[in-house]
């Protein structure tokens, strides 16, 4: 009975690329067009093909993680392209369409990010050992969307080339007091300080960050001009000349994007200047994905470009540019994704094969849905004041140092 319903739910979502499944029984079945060099995955118990049947987008991560769901020769990202280009436009069969339906509905009570259950979820996730990043990020430890001029852009070049453009979206000026909210490990806020003499506080939920970011601003000799907290964005005190929010939106929770700008509006200058770097979803709201939920970011949302919009018009701030990048996290997550396989002994020696095996996941399910799905990244520059900007982006693409442009704007 399950084989039967598990082939007819993929003949009716596979009808591109070509996928041969073999079944527990060993027999075997193909989906698909035929098109491009077949992906070939086998499943091995009777319990993998009914969990794919109940709840595939948790099923399909957890069978990969635990070994039950196997596919030839690895080919793990180009199965999960297969199968995000397919759910792009396949319906879905009438059994998992409820399911759907709740987990849309129950989202803004499964994503209640108060401090104490912000600060939980956010250990799961970042609290991991410190070496585990360092095996896969750049030096900078940039655990962000990166921006790259040209495809071909080194992981490090793309990384400073994000924070460069952010930079220029906040002009900063020597002196100014700048606030990190999410400030991973220290990287944005040491080169706010180092590169343009701001004066910044990093805030951060997780203790391994804290950590790490204090002592390289030690090492930098940069401890009284950069500090960094064990701080909620909502314990925030003060005013600040700048605001920078880099890959942290994604876990305020969509009960809490009123308080989330509120605070930004209350913290910021009247003539201040803040950038919102998150990633979007682009198309109508959706839930979660439960194996991200599960596993990954537990809490955590991808926000729709309207549901972060109607937020800022509460907090009657000026959305004073908003940019869309699209392809640029594809780029950067299959730079994590090579050099996480380049180091995947290392990361074996520190947890086991089935921490490898989802995190492979985790960094190629990621990249084929920014590729292949509805995932980008926006960045929103946001004022109190209408005229805190200029008003044209000329400032942002001259070839002229940044010095030079703050004083063209100014």
């Amino acid at each position: 009975m399950w084989q039967k319903a598990l082939d007819r739910m993929l003949q009716v979502m596979l009808h591109s690329g070509a996928i041969i499944v073999i079944m527990p029984d060993g027999s075997t079945h193909s989906y698909g067009d035929g098109t491009g060099v077949p992906v070939a995955v086998r499943l091995h118990d009777m319990a993998t093909v009914r969990h794919l049947v109940l709840n595939p987008e948790l099923a399909l991560g957890e069978a990969y993680m635990n070994g039950t769901l196997t596919i030839e020769e690895d080919r793990l990202q180009e199965l999960l392209g297969l199968v995000v280009r397919n759910l792009r436009s396949a319906p879905r069969v009438f059994w998992q369409r409820p399911l759907l339906k709740l987990r849309v509905a129950l989202r803004r009570f499964t994503q209640r990010n108060a401090a104490t259950r912000a600060r939980r979820h956010v250990a799961h996730h970042y609290d991991l050992s410190d070496r585990l990043y360092g095996l896969f990020l750049d030096e900078d430890r940039q655990y962000s969307c990166g921006y790259f001029r040209t495809p071909d852009d080194t992981l490090a070049q793309s990384q400073a080339q994000k924070k460069d453009h952010i930079a220029r979206k906040l002009l900063i000026r020597p002196g100014m007091k700048v606030l990190d909210v999410g400030c991973g490990w220290g990287g944005m806020a040491l080169t706010l300080a180092q590169d343009h003499g701001a004066e910044v506080l990093g805030i951060t939920l997780s203790r391994e960050q804290l950590a790490v970011a204090t002592q390289r601003a030690a090492r930098a000799g940069l401890s009284d001009q950069v500090r960094f907290r064990l701080c909620d964005y909502r314990g925030v005190d003060g005013t600040f000349d700048r605001i920078v929010s880099v890959g942290m939106f994604e876990h305020v929770g969509l009960p809490h994007y009123n308080s989330y700008f509120r605070t930004v509006r209350d913290r910021l200058a009247d003539d201040g200047i803040a950038l919102v770097h998150t990633i979007g979803w682009v198309a109508p709201p959706d839930a979660t994905n439960p194996w991200i939920a599960k596993y990954i970011f537990p809490g955590g949302y991808i926000p729709t470009l309207s549901e972060i919009s109607r937020a800022v018009e509460t907090a009657m701030l000026w959305p004073a540019d908003i940019e869309c990048w699209r392809l640029h996290y594809a780029y950067t997550l299959r730079h994590w994704f090579d050099r996480f396989n380049d180091n995947e002994a290392d990361v074996r020696a520190l947890y086991d094969a089935r921490f490898v095996r989802m995190w492979r996941f985790y960094l190629a399910a990621c990249e084929q849905t920014f590729r292949h799905g509805r995932q980008a990244v926006y960045q929103l520059q946001l004022s109190r004041r209408v005229d805190a900007v200029p008003l044209t982006r000329d400032y942002l693409y001259r070839d002229a140092p940044l010095g030079q442009m703050r004083r063209a704007a100014e």
